[in-house]
């Protein structure tokens, strides 16, 4: 589970759905408790190094559908860590590389590299930090905010305890809003999420743009047995506007048995 655990907080990344306050009032409120649990979702991650290979797919907003192979690599330290995501030119999905670092009581650096239609080497890394990393990763509905799990770092965290839905997947839990006190045109505004209040990990969020309209809707997909462990198989990412879809696809290496 400590696998699961790392590419829920840290591959994937965002964001909640139907509360009991209206989605266009938003309470700008901070308060302790979620303020604590936004930091232990900033700091959740195993000790030790780990790779997971699978599938990026994509269908995008014409519905024509597209795949590519990815790399997930978590590489591990004291103070610092790191989340890198690489994907394979194909299908019109672009080479691109993102290595999100994580560094304790500082903000997310996003480094990243893309390809070009010559098939010619990923270009020198570009650093972005903030909403700057607002744009999508290799096409898809996944930004890399989200990958980064950006919106834990935003100053403002409440646990809405008015919430009428507590229940997901028929697990209770808690109900993390976060809020973006300088959004930008494109970027999100808050973000509402579903975290599994025994687990400690997310289920599904939604994210909201400036106009407070949705967004975005992240979810949590199944989960495989790998070596007696529950590891995460897939999670999805839809952009409401467009009905686009991206789905990021685990692949574990089976004992002949499972």
């Amino acid at each position: 589970m400590i696998a699961c655990r790392a590419l829920v907080f840290a591959a994937f990344a965002s964001l909640g759905s139907h509360l009991a306050q209206s989605a266009n009032t938003p309470s700008p409120t901070s308060n302790a408790e979620g303020q604590a649990l936004a930091a232990e979702l900033r700091s959740a991650r195993p000790m030790e190094n780990l790779e997971v290979k699978g599938w990026l797919k994509i269908r995008d907003a014409d519905g024509r559908r597209a795949k590519a192979p990815f790399r997930y690599r978590f590489v591990a330290g004291e103070k610092s860590w790191k989340n890198i995501y690489e994907t394979e030119e194909h299908e019109r999905v672009p080479a691109e590389k993102l290595m999100v670092v994580h560094t304790e009581q500082q903000p997310n650096r996003y480094l990243r590299s893309r390809g070009d239609e010559t098939h010619e080497p990923l270009a020198q890394a570009v650093a972005l930090i903030g909403d700057q990393s607002m744009v999508p990763f290799a096409n898809s509905d996944f930004w890399l905010a989200d990958l980064g799990l950006e919106f834990l770092h935003w100053p403002e965290q409440r646990i809405v305890q008015e919430a009428k839905i507590k229940m997901r997947k028929g697990r209770p839990c808690k109900v993390l809003e976060s809020i973006n006190p300088q959004p930008g045109a494109a970027g999100y505004t808050r973000v509402r999420s579903w975290i599994d209040a025994e687990k400690g990990q997310p289920i599904l969020a939604e994210a909201y743009g400036p106009d407070n309209t949705l967004i975005k809707e992240f979810e949590i997909g199944s989960v495989t047995k790998v070596k007696g462990h529950w590891e995460l198989k897939n999670m999805e990412m839809r952009t409401a506007k467009t009905d686009s879809q991206t789905v990021f696809e685990f692949k574990y290496e089976q004992k002949a048995s499972e």
